[in-house]
């Protein structure tokens, strides 16, 4: 069954998609958590700036929050893509693998 999964040309596209999704996304995941980390260690005194004057919010506090939100959002992207187009296609392979192992 696997040679005739592997022979399919969406097989090949099913791969080619998923791979551009995730090294996408851990491009975005890259750039934002080491981003936050090179701020950090090179400009210590933009992390601890107030937003406001009497703030007790830093810019590090709402950047290191916003992390989270960036990674579920990320994380919410992929398995909306996983689930849906990305299942789909698999599907598809899968059955067609069947057909033509009979």
């Amino acid at each position: 069954m696997y040679a005739h999964i592997k022979k399919n040309p969406r097989f090949a596209e099913l791969v080619n998609k998923r791979a551009r999704l995730v090294w996408s996304m851990m491009g975005i995941l890259s750039v934002f958590f080491y981003g936050f980390v090179l701020l950090v260690a090179f400009a210590p005194e933009f992390i601890a700036t107030r937003l406001f004057e009497g703030s007790n919010l830093t810019w590090g506090i709402v950047l290191g929050f916003l992390q989270f939100v960036v990674f579920l959002a990320l994380t919410l992207v992929y398995v909306r893509r996983a689930n849906g187009e990305l299942d789909a296609l698999n599907a598809e392979i899968v059955t067609a693998a069947w057909r033509e192992g009979q």
